[in-house]
C-alpha cells in the first residue's frame, strides 16, 4: 500500500493539479476495504433502552489514522399511534459508544403520528476508531416511551450495513 499523505496547502479549490501533484495524492483518501452484512430476522421490542436490531459487522482497520465509513438501512415498523422509535450505530454493542454526533441519541426517528407505521431507515456516520484492532458496529434501536412496539426486519425485511475502511 502506498503512504497515506495529506493534501499540501498549496492544493486550493479551483486549481487543476499537476500529474505529479496527483501521483504525490497516491493512496490518500482510498477505500481499502469493504465488509457487509445483512440479516432478514426479526427483532422486536418495547424498550426504552437501546437493544440491538440484530444488524453488526466487524472490521478490522489497516493504520490507526484510518477512518470507516458506516452505511446502513433497516427495514422498520412501529406499531403504535404517538409513538417514536430511534436508530443509532454503535462502536461495539449497544453498550457501547453511541456514535450520534450533537448530543442527540439517534440517526434516525421513526415516527407513527396516526397508527402503525414502515419504513425504511438508513444511517451514514464516517467514523475515527483510531486503532488496528477489530472492530464491531452494531445497530441499535429503542422506543420514546414503552407505548408500542419498535420493530427492525420485520416480516423478514432485509437490513443491510456496509463498512467501508477509507484512507485518511
Amino acid at each position: 500500500m502506498a503512504a497515506v499523505t495529506t493534501l499540501p496547502a498549496a492544493f486550493v479549490a479551483n486549481t487543476v493539479l499537476t500529474a505529479a501533484q496527483l501521483n504525490d495524492l497516491r493512496g490518500a483518501f482510498r477505500v481499502l476495504q469493504v465488509v457487509q452484512a445483512t440479516t432478514a430476522t426479526e427483532v422486536n421490542t418495547t424498550s426504552t433502552s437501546y437493544v440491538t436490531t440484530g444488524l453488526s459487522a466487524s472490521i478490522t482497520p489497516s493504520s490507526t489514522s484510518s477512518k470507516i465509513l458506516i452505511v446502513a438501512t433497516i427495514g422498520a415498523r412501529n406499531s403504535g399511534t404517538g409513538s417514536v422509535g430511534f436508530f443509532t450505530a454503535f462502536r461495539g454493542t449497544v453498550a457501547g459508544t453511541n456514535l450520534a454526533v450533537g448530543g442527540g441519541t439517534s440517526f434516525s426517528n421513526l415516527y407513527s403520528g396516526a397508527g402503525e407505521l414502515w419504513a425504511s431507515q438508513s444511517l451514514v456516520f464516517l467514523d475515527s476508531p483510531s486503532t488496528v484492532s477489530a472492530t464491531t458496529y452494531t445497530i441499535g434501536m429503542k422506543l420514546a416511551a414503552a407505548t408500542s412496539t419498535l420493530s427492525a426486519q420485520r416480516n423478514g425485511a432485509d437490513s443491510t450495513i456496509i463498512l467501508m475502511e477509507i484512507s485518511a
